[in-house]
């Protein structure tokens, strides 16, 4: 007897007329969703695009009308991605603001939505001092609430700041957080993550080998490795990847990822992530 298909399951999720709506397509579902991106381990905002077919009329010609260049409401317009399977459900895989929009060429009618982690932020000005001594902790608690971000501390090096004082851009402080040496600090989704550099997350690893999704060899890089692997809902940017392969072992070991791509489609082929790293060991 032939066991099920393991279908896929992708997820949009966004406010429209002030209610959140969710849009599901699968496999065998007359909606299509096609989402490409990248999210970096850095400062750099992640990046998707997103095309969603066969929306209702009315849903699309407000996704247009909202994020049109013309529109001077000029709130946040959130989109959240989620992608998985049956067997295991879905897991959040971007998160960000709408930045523009388009109609998608046919045969299906459908709108391309151009996303942008904490675009938003970019416009939000601000002054913000810590006086006398604050760990690094401290500031990235204060940077996380600037965001309107959870904090995820992980780093191990929580030094002392004398005098921490900025002036601008919300996001910008991303870049400031980085510049005090010895962590990674960067926006996933809705959360700031710190870490120490060159250390993968904590109780985040995938072991990847042909049995568990790797998809052909690994490329070494001039950083490290770039590997394409089937998605799942464990991997993040920032997690770590230990790579068994049969065919090239001399690029087996510990990895950390800083750059991860996604190509997603509810119908065809593309469902993989595309993972850029560093070795660790």
């Amino acid at each position: 007897m032939q066991a099920p298909l393991d279908l896929r399951i992708i997820k949009v999720s966004f406010i429209v007329n002030g209610q959140l709506k969710t849009y599901t397509a699968s496999s065998n579902e007359p909606l299509n969703i096609i989402a490409t991106g990248t999210k970096y381990a850095n400062a750099l905002q992640n990046e998707a695009e997103i095309t969603i077919s066969n929306l209702d009329r009315a849903t699309q010609d407000y996704i247009l009308t909202e994020t049109s260049p013309y529109n001077l409401n000029r709130t946040s317009k959130t989109i959240t991605l989620e992608a998985g399977r049956n067997s295991y459900g879905t897991a959040v895989i971007y998160k960000g603001n709408i930045v523009s929009s388009n109609v998608s060429q046919p045969p299906d009618l459908g709108v391309k939505l151009k996303c942008l982690t904490g675009n938003f932020l970019k416009t939000l000005i601000l002054s913000r001092s810590l006086p006398g001594t604050a760990t690094v902790q401290q500031i990235s608690a204060a940077i996380a609430a600037d965001t309107n971000t959870t904090l995820n501390y992980q780093a191990t090096n929580n030094k002392n700041v004398s005098n921490y004082a900025y002036s601008g851009s919300s996001l910008k402080q991303i870049e400031v957080l980085n510049s005090l040496g010895g962590i990674n600090a960067f926006i996933d989704n809705d959360t700031l993550i710190v870490k120490d550099a060159f250390v993968p997350l904590k109780g985040i690893t995938r072991v990847l080998s042909s049995e568990t999704g790797l998809i052909g060899i690994p490329e070494f890089t001039e950083q490290g490795l770039r590997v394409t692997f089937l998605l799942d809902n464990l991997t993040s940017i920032g997690s770590g990847l230990t790579i068994k392969s049969t065919q090239y072992p001399a690029a087996n070991g510990l990895y950390v990822i800083y750059k991860l791509q996604f190509n997603i489609t509810s119908r065809d082929i593309p469902f993989y992530y595309v993972a850029e790293c560093l070795r660790r060991r």
